[in-house]
């Protein structure tokens, strides 16, 4: 007959079995929010992110053409594929990308147990007698379920890892290939200033030449002669400057693509063709085309895993482990054959008295969410007044162009006129000053179309790169 306190233990045992199924049910219940996947927060606000600028907008806009849809020169190509093939900074993101890969694999591999293979052998000998030999050949496996959620919260950050490494990538091919750009267009406006710098000093040389002439004839004198000259030595030296920049542009170019100085082929700037019509696409296009936009996202992703992270170190850690060999150690006997042996063992572990520390880790987490949030809406903005600020440029840039095309013509017909007066002298009123204020106003006008020139060229590269072009191949 059972007695009272066996009926009372087996009472006890029923309602604990019941009462862990229930726990277990209640803590996947409440554990639910730790199985959730980013999402993009819904009150972020893209409307007038590029101002008052705008101009045509389609579904991906200008940001969305690969580079040699945008860079057609078919040179400048092979220069930006040299770089991207050669440019140590692309190399070193390739390996980081694969470190973040294998980061990737191990968080995957924690889903797995964890497999050993530890053999052990022993002499054991009492009184210098006959050594009795034991031996144990176990495999151990250990496998580390986690808190609720853990290992999957790892995992998500490592694929962010490797999402961020890959955009870092995307940064510095996107920067580089509007560098090379850069460059290679500044080349072939030094190319034109150089060309109209030398063709001016010739013109010098010849106007000290006929102002000698003047002077032996009684027509001129040695001031104008005088400021004749200082002319031409200015011109000719600013073609040397000019020559030295060349130079250094070159060098530049050849450290981005890796390679030693040497001439830099190119043709000239009617290689570059500016867009008629700008579509800058629709502004939220800018969190698929940025990097930096991404990363911002990335980094708000990470923080939001992280958050879940902290949150599954309320619940318990699951680890089970065991031990399956052969041994010949048995009650202190050698025994021959061995007999097999195994183990199983399971582990549940509960914070209790650690709230106030996981509390604690928990709101930093979710104060660096919300840090990543705010830093996320900030990448927009900055990205929309970059956006704005280029095609600023490049529209003032479009405006000035007619005008300095009507100034250099109209200077070139003054400098023709005023020279003719000059050399004839046919009422005096015309005298050297004239002439070389004439001419140095050419100079600089011709000078200031192609700065307005590299100007357009630049600010319509800066905005294809604020649209996060230059990255899609």
């Amino acid at each position: 007959m059972m007695n009272n306190f066996s009926y009372k233990n087996m009472l006890l045992s029923f309602r604990v079995g019941r009462a862990i199924p229930l726990m277990l049910a209640c803590m996947l219940l409440a554990s639910c929010s730790l199985y959730k996947d980013y999402e993009r927060p819904a009150d972020l606000q893209t409307t007038g992110l590029y101002g008052s600028a705008q101009t045509g907008e389609s579904e991906q806009g200008l940001g969305a053409k690969a580079w040699r849809e945008f860079f057609t020169d078919p040179t400048l190509q092979s220069l930006i594929q040299q770089g991207l093939t050669q440019n140590a900074s692309i190399r070193q993101i390739d390996l980081q990308i694969q470190e973040a890969q294998e980061y990737l694999k191990v968080s995957k591999l924690a889903y797995i147990p964890s497999i050993a293979f530890a053999p052990q052998g022993q002499l054991s000998s009492m009184d210098w007698n006959k050594p009795l030999k034991f031996y144990t050949i176990p495999v151990s496996a250990s496998w580390q379920i986690g808190s609720i959620g853990s290992l999957r919260n790892a995992k998500k950050t490592a694929l962010i890892g490797v999402e961020q490494a890959k955009n870092a990538r995307q940064a510095v091919q996107q920067n580089l290939v509007s560098n090379i750009a850069s460059l290679y267009y500044t080349l072939c406006v030094l190319d034109a200033e150089l060309a109209i710098s030398e063709q001016t000093a010739t013109n010098w040389r010849e106007s000290v030449k006929k102002t000698e002439q003047l002077m032996a004839a009684g027509r001129s004198n040695k001031a104008a002669l005088a400021q004749t000259r200082a002319n031409c030595y200015s011109v000719e030296a600013s073609v040397i400057d000019l020559r030295q920049a060349i130079t250094e542009a070159e060098n530049a170019l050849c450290t981005i693509i890796g390679e030693a100085p040497h001439h830099i082929q190119r043709s000239n700037l009617d290689s570059f063709q500016m867009p008629a019509v700008v579509e800058t696409g629709v502004p939220l296009a800018l969190l698929q085309n940025r990097p930096d936009v991404k990363a911002a996202e990335l980094n708000l992703a990470s923080a939001f895993y992280a958050v879940n992270s902290a949150k599954a170190s309320f619940y318990p850690s699951l680890t089970i482990s065991g031990t399956l060999g052969f041994t010949n150690n048995g009650n202190s006997v050698e025994l021959n054959p061995g007999k097999w042996i195994w183990n199983a063992v399971a582990s549940i572990v509960q914070p209790i008295f650690q709230n106030g520390r996981l509390r604690a880790q928990k709101r930093v987490a979710e104060a660096k969410q919300e840090e990543a949030k705010i830093a996320f809406c900030q990448s927009l903005v900055t990205a929309g007044n970059e956006v704005n600020t280029a095609l600023t440029k490049m529209q003032t840039a479009k405006s000035k162009e007619e005008l300095i095309v009507g100034q250099v013509a109209s200077l070139r017909e003054a400098v023709d006129a005023t020279q003719a007066l000059y050399e004839n002298n046919v009422t005096g009123a015309v005298n050297y000053l004239n002439v070389i204020t004439a001419q140095t106003g050419l100079l600089s006008a011709q000078l200031g179309q192609l700065t307005n020139k590299l100007n357009g060229i630049n600010a319509t590269i800066e905005l294809y790169q604020a649209l996060g072009g230059g990255s899609i191949e």
